[in-house]
């Protein structure tokens, strides 16, 4: 891993929202990995081996009358992704419960306290989907329940589901960075219940009671029913990684396997859902 070189890019976006939100969900569909929401804008990250010239050519937003969004990118060595998250990354409290926090914060009097060293992985409870999808885990019962978390990026979701009392738990990632990061994550918060698993919905093999899916709106359609022949009778399922306008089409698949909807949280026009089997 030590060789790869991503390409940074710098975002600077006027007025800040709801652009920076629809950019980064465009430039997540074109394959940039991870986002720094920034005072200005944001700033984007992509492999180097993934890039080309015409990276940019299909996000709308940046052809849209209503922002003004500038940028400039340059290449970025991975030895300096601690640096710049110990600039941007600021702890986060979710309903007063539940902290997210790099290892040089200082410790928050909640319920449950998560240590997260993100690195070039999604998920530090910034982003409206992960921070819903903490909210669902803080009100509903995952004591003693088998649990998936697909997609897992830094782990935090399945550690929060350990700490509430889950097990066993299957943290499932297909980038190897985000795999690495979960295994360091998971040993962070002396986690003993949690596999973590590098692939994708093809090595989905077990049983689950509680299904967490925190992904793209396309992944979610190209791979619902195979997450859902592997959620036990009764057991929940939680999505998230889409807008408030792809609820009818992710409703409509989930409801054509049999499964109950039952709650949407929202955010900033993210949502998350939770059925029931």
């Amino acid at each position: 891993m030590s060789n790869i070189i991503y390409i940074g890019y710098e975002f600077k976006v006027s007025p800040l929202q709801p652009a920076v939100e629809i950019l980064i969900a465009e430039l997540g569909y074109a394959g940039f990995e991870s986002f720094v929401e920034t005072e200005e804008g944001a700033t984007a990250y992509i492999q180097k081996e993934e890039w080309n010239e015409n990276i940019l050519d299909n996000i709308q937003i940046l052809n849209s009358d209503e922002f003004q969004i500038t940028y400039t990118f340059e290449d970025i060595e991975q030895t300096n992704w601690n640096a710049e998250w110990e600039k941007n990354f600021n702890p986060i409290v979710v309903d007063n419960a539940c902290a997210v926090r790099a290892p040089f914060h200082d410790k928050f009097d909640t319920e449950y306290d998560i240590i997260i060293e993100p690195k070039m992985s999604f998920g530090t409870g910034h982003h409206e989907t992960t921070h819903m999808m903490i909210q669902h885990i803080l009100n509903n019962d995952f004591d003693g329940k088998s649990v998936l978390d697909m997609g897992c990026g830094t782990g935090v979701l399945a550690i929060l589901a350990e700490l509430k009392g889950a097990k066993p738990i299957d943290a499932i990632d297909y980038d190897n960075w985000c795999y690495l990061n979960s295994l360091e994550n998971v040993e962070r918060n002396n986690c003993k219940h949690i596999t973590v698993i590098e692939g994708d919905a093809s090595v989905l093999k077990n049983k689950y009671d509680i299904i967490i899916a925190n992904i793209n709106r396309n992944i979610l359609m190209q791979d619902m029913a195979t997450y859902i022949s592997c959620l036990n009778k009764d057991g929940m399922l939680f999505l998230s990684g889409f807008y408030s306008d792809d609820i009818p089409m992710i409703k409509s698949e989930c409801e054509k396997h049999l499964l109950n909807f039952k709650e949407k949280l929202e955010r900033n026009n993210w949502v998350s859902l939770k059925f029931l089997n």
